[in-house]
């Protein structure tokens, strides 16, 4: 990658409809160059997927983030085959130190969120948990 491609994935980050005219205005080049360098970040992973960020009061939703502490014997790979058997998992995040892992949820209220986090714990795997509710949220990329 250098720092023409680097360019395009910070505005694809901020706005990923961008057209490719735009981008390439905004990097110098015209718009063959620009879909052709998208085309290999795509291929290469680099850009892995396209998303709608909805409002999620709007939709009727809210999110939360709950700490995990796995049992002594489960590793932190483990984490994503729970993550993956739990449909309102939105992602995790294994990190370093206390706690193992973040996970952040989509439900449609508490008593659901209670549902899933119960679901998580009975899993064997899970030594504790402690679930925060997103009560708002700010995101750079979407600010104006």
């Amino acid at each position: 990658m250098d720092d023409t491609d680097r360019r395009i994935v910070e505005i694809l980050r901020t706005r990923a409809r961008t057209p490719v005219s735009e981008i390439g205005r905004q990097v110098g080049l015209s718009g063959a160059p620009v879909s052709r360098r998208i085309e290999r970040l795509e291929r290469d992973g680099v850009l892995k997927g396209y998303v709608a960020i909805t409002d999620d009061a709007a939709v009727g939703e809210l999110d939360a983030f709950t700490e995990i502490r796995l049992t002594g014997a489960t590793d932190t790979a483990e984490i994503e085959q729970i993550a993956k058997q739990v449909p309102e998992v939105q992602q995790y995040f294994t990190t370093s130190g206390d706690p193992d892992a973040l996970v952040r949820f989509r439900v449609r209220n508490v008593d659901d969120l209670q549902r899933v986090v119960n679901a998580i714990r009975r899993t064997g795997k899970v030594a504790g948990t402690k679930t925060l509710i997103v009560m708002a949220s700010w995101d750079r990329n979407l600010d104006g």
